[in-house]
């Protein structure tokens, strides 16, 4: 006889079935979740170095070339062609000394018009000044003849009155003479005054003159000194540099044809990366080699403007003794930042330029974990380590190019 078996033990057996696959499911997905992204490595493909605590000195190390402390730009004052060349490249000249002749005709022409033509102006003005001397001397000419005038009717005068008294001559006739005496007078008291507006009005115009004829010379000077800036002359005494003129080369105003170094000291210019402009600043001590003898060099000009991702920076030589260089000539510059002191490092490697100090791989034994890290200061070989490591241990500092989505290395010694 068969048995019957109850339906409630079915619905049982398929819902433990559907509980034991997903909790299998479950638990597939929590290790997959929950393992670790290694990877193989051999041991000779990377570089483990220790963490350490060292005498940390923060500097930077940068290539600066030689440049003249001071410097003078000799320009081109009037444009021409080169005509004559006096003096090479890289001799000592002294200030005023010739250099170079330019030749520019249409200019030269010009000049010559304009001195024409001032000169003809000056000499109009002389003549003017010679016309209003002449004008003086006629009236004092014309003066002499009415105070003779004035002169014998005074004689007559004096003579006649005499005789009017003694009744020789008549009335009339001594009219007559009174009347001449008083015109005379008139006459010579009337052009008196006005040789004496004459004369003052001529001397304000021979002052206009002559100032007129003060500015004209000056023009005149002026031109003539243009006509001299063909010549070009050394500014100041020193080495001529940069002066490579040729025959018939063209130059135009104000273009440099050369620079005079006044060989009075020399001074540092580099061009440092951009990272560091926030860190360098006046008065920063740095070193140098050169012969042999470490020298002592300060940050005396710091330009912020960055060009192509890097700014300027002058340094000079602390020493005041005399130092004969090369100008162009390049040193090695190492700069510091800040005072040694003792500190948590890890040694510079390229593994910085895919974790952007973040993270490190830590090695254990065979194994190296990926660990959360902070850096701080750097110097060409070290990182100074703020968090995540302690002294002893042992990291990787090759290049992490191939593990930066990798958690765990196996580390293949063999």
């Amino acid at each position: 006889m068969d048995t019957i078996i109850p339906r409630k033990n079915r619905k049982f057996r398929s819902l433990t079935i559907v509980i034991g696959v997903f909790l299998a499911l479950a638990v597939i997905v929590f290790f997959s979740f929950n393992s670790k992204r290694s990877l193989n490595v051999k041991a000779d493909e990377l570089t483990v170095q220790k963490v350490e605590k060292a005498f940390f000195e923060d500097f930077v190390v940068f290539q600066a070339k030689v440049e003249p402390l001071n410097v003078m730009l000799v320009n081109v004052t009037e444009g021409g062609s080169v005509k004559e060349i006096f003096v090479e490249n890289g001799a000592m000249v002294s200030k005023g000394q010739s250099l170079a002749r330019l030749y520019n005709p249409n200019t030269e022409l010009n000049y010559l018009t304009q001195e024409t033509a001032i000169i003809e102006q000056i000499n109009n003005l002389n003549n003017g000044k010679l016309n209003i001397r002449n004008q003086e001397l006629n009236l004092t000419k014309d003066f002499v003849l009415i105070e003779h005038d004035y002169n014998d009717a005074k004689r007559l005068y004096d003579m006649n009155s005499k005789l009017f008294a003694k009744e020789v001559i008549s009335k009339n006739d001594w009219n007559t003479f009174k009347e001449s005496l008083r015109f005379q007078e008139e006459r010579k008291r009337t052009i008196q005054q006005s040789i004496q507006k004459e004369k003052q009005s001529n001397q304000v115009q021979i002052s206009q003159i002559n100032r007129s004829i003060q500015t004209m010379e000056k023009s005149l000077d002026i031109l003539r000194n243009n006509k001299k800036n063909f010549l070009i002359t050394a500014p100041e005494s020193g080495r001529l540099t940069s002066f490579e003129p040729v025959l018939g080369k063209t130059f135009q105003a104000g273009e440099s044809i050369g620079r005079i170094d006044s060989n009075k000291g020399y001074k540092l210019v580099a061009a440092v990366d951009e990272f560091y402009l926030e860190k360098i600043r006046e008065g920063l001590k740095g070193q140098v080699e050169y012969k042999g003898t470490t020298l002592e060099v300060l940050v005396t000009k710091v330009i912020p403007e960055v060009k192509g991702g890097r700014f300027t920076v002058e340094l000079a030589f602390a020493s005041k003794e005399n130092i004969t260089l090369q100008d162009g000539l390049s040193f090695g510059v190492k700069l510091i930042l800040s005072e040694k002191n003792k500190t948590l490092v890890v040694p510079k490697g390229s593994f910085n330029q895919e974790t952007a100090g973040k993270w490190i791989f830590v090695v254990k034994g065979n194994k190296a974990e990926r660990r959360n890290i902070k850096l701080g200061r750097e110097n060409p070989s070290y990182f100074e380590v703020l968090e995540g490591l302690k002294e002893g241990e042992s990291v990787i500092t090759s290049t992490y190019a191939d593990y930066k989505d990798i958690e765990e290395l196996s580390i293949n010694r063999e």
